[in-house]
């Protein structure tokens, strides 16, 4: 199983050659247009399942499988959570819990995490199950964090480790918050301006299935986007 999660910077109809090219399972796309904007070109694979949530028809989370695996909303999503959304992700062999994740900067002073450190904190009961995944763009990094706030990007990873679910990035990489190797954003594009912001954390037993975690390079995709795509292999 193959997962990747890319923030297109909008206009995915356009973009989608590129990411599908990889040939993912699923597919979690911030900035994507709604569902009935979203055609494809004849040549580009189409999705065999797929799910949008947002206010904005140019600019929402969506989700997409390919292959044998379908979506369906589970009914506790908490909408005072901004475009954290669980999902559920099934094919014939196995079923998964996603957290479908665009963090944005909520009207306060708070950070970009509150709302995923509010959702953590809300969804204990799906924190606790096998097959679990929260993926997407966090819009945070330790490098950010600051004195006495809650919703610290390091709180958000230390709370989600007391829960057994890590990120496969630093775990395959064997890499530090705030320390990683390859960033999954650049700053206006430019590559003197890079950050990691783009996660995919499991629980245990899909952590011990775990192949590989790429990021996409800075001079293949930054005619896209200001991000690169991260993609997670699993052996499932």
């Amino acid at each position: 199983m193959k997962i990747s999660t890319w923030n297109c910077n909008m206009a995915y109809r356009k973009k989608a050659h590129a990411l599908l090219s990889k040939n993912p399972d699923i597919v979690i796309i911030q900035e994507c247009e709604r569902l009935d904007k979203l055609i494809f070109k004849d040549e580009i694979q189409k999705p065999n399942d797929s799910f949008w949530f947002g206010d904005n028809p140019h600019k929402g989370l969506g989700v997409f499988t390919y292959g044998d695996y379908t979506i369906s909303s589970l009914p506790d999503h908490n909408t005072d959570f901004r475009f954290v959304v669980p999902l559920q992700i099934s094919n014939t062999k196995n079923t998964y819990t996603l957290l479908a994740i665009w963090a944005q900067k909520p009207n306060s002073n708070d950070n970009y995490g509150i709302h995923i450190w509010k959702a953590i904190n809300y969804y204990t009961d799906l924190l606790s199950l096998d097959n679990l995944l929260l993926v997407g763009d966090f819009n945070s990094n330790t490098f950010w964090d600051k004195p006495n706030r809650a919703s610290n990007h390091s709180n958000v990873v230390a709370y989600l480790s007391r829960l057994g679910i890590e990120s496969t990035y630093h775990h395959f990489h064997n890499q530090l918050q705030g320390k990683e190797k390859d960033p999954t954003f650049y700053l206006y594009k430019q590559i003197g301006r890079p950050y990691h912001l783009d996660y995919c954390f499991v629980s245990q037993n899909l952590l011990k299935k775990l192949q590989n975690v790429y990021v996409g390079d800075h001079q293949d995709w930054t005619a896209l986007s200001d991000h690169s795509p991260v993609s997670i292999d699993f052996d499932e």
